[in-house]
């Protein structure tokens, strides 16, 4: 069977990956294979690297499955039974690691602050003031619920005057936006296969300091998913405790060789940079209203609000998109009505001029003739049609 033609993905991932990316899944390997296993170690050395992080101090631990089976490996991994985790939050993912707290019975606070409200070192300090006994601190570097980008380097400096140890959620910014991983204090950082260095899905990967990571053996409250379990067969042979995605590290190696071609974290950063621009500035002039306030805004994704047009309904507006072969995210936002798009993976200002020529036939074709913004409350509808 022909397969259908490709989509250009404007997401936080899954999201568009190059030709040759795809092509180096295109063969067979065992996951004993010496030339696997090679292929293993070159991954998780590179993934250091690109800190740089230095050997003597840090581990790449690679595990089967999504970012968030990663950020549960973490979660369900590095505290113990007698810890207490504080999480921030300010956005659907942060949530989500409080849950995963909750699931697996571990002592939770919670700071939330609304949605367009960035985590600053001050606000993480006044908090901190209030409570005792936290011994472990979990934030989202970018939270694509909005396309915010909290201050993951000053908080850090602030986990560290508490003496409590630090995980740091950076599954749609690791690739293209610098993290000073020691002067950040971050014990455990995470990420993705299929975000900024463009790979496809099927695992993700934590980078951590290794005093932390000695520290937490016999904390897992799960088999699979213990992190300290699979660094420490990775360290012995070199093998996956169970099968793992061999075609998605071929295509990851191939990716990190692509990085390494474009000039590494900072040029990938600055196309993803350039995409954002070209994004917002082409929005704004057909009557966008961008959800953040710049300075807080990541160019990773970024939320649009809805139009107030009677003729505009996201669910038609996705669905002509798409047949034209884009596709954009849905909102996930809790009290406003948004969708999202992102501009990461292997597109280029010309595509985000293509999709802007497309958002605007798109919006003509439904009768949306001028734009004006709603910032009301998410009704029934919308919730229902918000499933991103």
């Amino acid at each position: 069977m022909h397969p259908g033609k490709s989509k250009l993905l404007f997401t936080p991932g899954p999201l568009t990956t190059s030709a040759t990316v795809k092509g180096a899944m295109l063969r067979d390997l065992g996951s004993l294979d010496s030339e696997f296993l090679t292929t293993v170690r070159n991954v998780r050395t590179r993934l250091l690297a690109l800190g740089p992080y230095p050997v003597e101090d840090y581990e790449c631990i690679l595990m089967q499955g999504s970012g968030t089976f990663v950020v549960e490996s973490v979660i369900s991994s590095a505290i113990p039974r007698d810890g207490n985790l504080l999480v921030l939050v300010n956005g659907a993912y942060g949530r989500r690691i409080a849950q995963m707290a909750r699931v697996h019975g571990i002592a939770l606070d919670v700071l939330e602050v609304a949605e367009n409200r960035k985590f600053t070192g001050e606000v993480v300090a006044e908090h901190l003031e209030s409570i005792e006994g936290i011994t472990h601190v979990a934030v989202v570097h970018c939270e694509t619920t909005s396309g915010m980008l909290n201050e993951v380097e000053e908080i850090g400096r602030v986990v560290r005057d508490i003496g409590a140890s630090y995980i740091v959620d950076a599954m749609s910014s690791f690739g293209a936006v610098p993290i000073d991983m020691p002067g950040a204090h971050i014990d455990f950082l995470i990420s993705s296969a299929n975000k900024c260095i463009e790979g496809v899905p099927g695992f993700g990967f934590t980078l951590a300091n290794r005093r932390a990571l000695n520290s937490i053996k016999g904390n897992a409250r799960t088999l699979s998913l213990d992190i300290y379990d699979q660094w420490a067969g990775m360290e012995a042979d070199g093998h996956f405790r169970f099968t793992p995605p061999i075609q998605t590290i071929l295509a990851f190696e191939q990716a990190l060789n692509e990085l390494d071609e474009e000039g590494g974290v900072r040029a990938r950063g600055e196309r993803y940079h350039q995409n954002h621009v070209a994004l917002c500035r082409g929005m704004r002039a057909l009557g966008f209203e961008i959800y953040l306030a710049d300075e807080d805004q990541s160019f990773i994704i970024t939320s649009f609000r809805y139009p107030t047009h009677p003729a505009f309904q996201f669910a038609e507006f996705y669905e002509r998109l798409w047949k034209l072969g884009f596709a954009i995210y849905p909102g996930k936002l809790s009290h406003e009505a948004c969708f999202r798009i992102g501009t990461i993976g292997r597109v280029t200002t010309a595509d985000i001029e293509a999709l802007l020529a497309a958002i605007r036939d798109v919006l003509q074709g439904m009768g949306v003739d001028s734009i004006s913004q709603k910032n009301g409350e998410l009704d029934a509808d919308l919730k229902r049609e918000t499933v991103g």
